[in-house]
């Protein structure tokens, strides 16, 4: 009796845990020319880019960028900035830090999913000391 008990107890967990894990990625499907689909992905506006003929000077923003400032504060959870309502998504952290007063430029993303229960979800694309 106590060995289909334990059965279904192991079936549930391996259940339970299998929806923890990493979601399967499947491979890309052909393009319209026959070879796969790839995406690239975007390059990271904190780092600054290696190439010394780069242009230097302000980075180009994104149609319907905002730019707020304010002082940086800690979220309830691990991690999290906010500044004023928004919750700061990417960003240098050496600037992005709680209690400096700075400038971000970005975009509000409100369907982003984050791990931070405050704020509506703010891609940083820059960011610098007010």
């Amino acid at each position: 009796m106590k060995t289909p008990r334990r059965v279904f107890v192991t079936l549930v967990a391996c259940v339970a845990l299998s929806a923890c894990a990493d979601p399967v990625v499947e491979p890309a499907s052909p393009g319209p020319t026959g070879g796969p689909v790839t995406s690239t992905p975007s390059p990271d506006p904190s780092v600054t880019p290696s190439d010394p003929t780069a242009p230097t000077g302000p980075a180009p923003t994104s149609p319907g960028a905002a730019t707020l400032t304010g002082t940086v504060q800690a979220g309830v959870e691990p991690g999290c900035l906010l500044l004023d309502g928004n919750l700061l998504v990417g960003g240098p952290r050496d600037v992005l830090k709680a209690g400096a007063r700075v400038t971000v430029t970005g975009h509000p993303q409100p369907d982003l999913m984050t791990t931070c229960q405050q704020g509506t979800p703010f891609v940083v694309e820059t960011a610098k000391p007010a």
